[in-house]
């Protein structure tokens, strides 16, 4: 059966950046963690782990990306996103690695995000390339599609929370460990409201289809 992508990136922050638009000098939205599920669709699985009703999760990638131009987290970030600092140092992939390493997940999919995350893979993309760093997989069909203007539409409660507090917002379970503010936690709330959705009859967006 087809499979589709769901993915959430946290990025470098400070402050008052995302007021400003990351505005202020030598602020950028420097990628710091990937989450990514691949998701089939498909019949049953009520109750499994990793099951989503007609959305199975059938696979998960996650990493840590050394930053840059700011390789020194903020205060601010590490409070908001549960990232240490130690852990990036010590886990952290290359940008043009882990880039790489998320578009080859992505291949041949779908890939969807709850806001224009994929703005932000394409900053760092090519500030990957500006410093001659060779990014593989770069090429993404059919691409990516951001579905916060089609589920804030079906589902009103969803319009002024972020991607991990979706399942919240429609009155579910939590659905994985962690907390919003890590990418794979958001991507499992995006998946969870795509269940739910589809269980309530609701007409999904074709590219999940």
């Amino acid at each position: 059966m087809p499979t589709f992508v769901i993915f959430d990136l946290e990025f470098t922050t400070w402050p008052g950046a995302m007021e400003q638009d990351w505005s202020a000098p030598g602020q950028l939205r420097e990628i710091v963690q990937i989450g990514a599920l691949r998701v089939r669709r498909e019949r049953g699985g009520h109750g499994e782990r990793g099951a989503y009703g007609a959305y199975r999760v059938v696979e998960e990638y996650e990493a840590l990306v050394r930053p840059v131009v700011n390789p020194v987290l903020s205060p601010f970030f590490t409070t908001l996103t549960g990232v240490e600092q130690g852990s990036v140092d010590r886990d952290g992939l290359a940008p043009a690695q882990a880039l790489g390493d998320f578009l080859a997940f992505c291949q041949g999919q779908s890939v969807l995000s709850y806001g224009n995350d994929m703005l932000v893979l394409g900053e760092n993309i090519g500030w990957a390339r500006a410093r001659g760093e060779e990014i593989k997989h770069h090429a993404l069909t059919p691409g990516f599609l951001n579905i916060r203007p089609w589920l804030n539409a079906v589902a009103p409660a969803t319009a002024t929370v972020n991607s991990g507090r979706l399942w919240q917002a429609l009155g579910l379970p939590r659905p994985a460990p962690g907390d919003e503010h890590s990418a794979l936690f958001d991507c499992h709330s995006i998946a969870a409201a795509l269940r739910h959705l589809s269980g309530e009859g609701v007409s999904l967006p074709e590219a999940l289809l």
